[in-house]
């Protein structure tokens, strides 16, 4: 599974240990900043609009990332 799949997994589902792992793992540095603020706003935040701007700003780079890059990139970074 690429890591973007992945990353869509676990923030779809939760799963927040296994997307910091994913996010000290990729070899994508945009990815990883994404899921760094995302993981940041929604453990220390106290207000849910920063929470919710993370989530979709992360959620839209997954979204980009999947739709425009190469196939055999998305292979190469799983």
């Amino acid at each position: 599974m690429a890591d973007y799949d992945k990353a869509l997994y676990f923030t779809l589902w939760g799963q927040w240990d296994d997307l910091l792992i994913l996010m000290v793992r990729t070899k994508d540095d945009f990815l990883s900043k994404k899921i760094e603020t995302f993981l940041h706003a929604y453990h220390y935040s106290p207000e849910d609009d920063q929470v919710v701007t993370s989530h979709q700003s992360l959620m839209q780079y997954i979204d980009h990332a999947m739709i425009h890059l190469p196939p055999s990139e998305l292979v190469e970074q799983g």
